[in-house]
């Protein structure tokens, strides 16, 4: 792969790189690709954080409780054409 060689980064973006890598433990250039591929569109994801605090909670909904959940949503989700026109 080709190398890319940067120079007079300003101490205040080498700041926030070096933070980034540091909070995703990740090596400084992977960190700057990483950038790179967010501002050009490439990457749309970034690392999230994962949560377990609600997984006692899964799977605990009944069937009639689940039917009742998406019928109360379907009502949510009706569009009143009086409303857009």
């Amino acid at each position: 792969m080709t190398a890319i060689t940067l120079r007079n980064i300003p101490p205040k973006l080498q700041e926030v790189i070096r933070k980034r890598a540091g909070k995703e433990g990740l090596s400084l250039n992977k960190t700057v690709i990483h950038m790179l591929e967010e501002a050009a569109g490439e990457r749309t994801t970034t690392s999230r954080e994962l949560h377990h605090d609600l997984d006692h909670l899964a799977g605990t909904w009944s069937d009639e409780e689940a039917a009742a959940f998406d019928a109360a949503l379907a009502e949510q989700r009706r569009v009143d054409p009086e409303l857009w026109r």
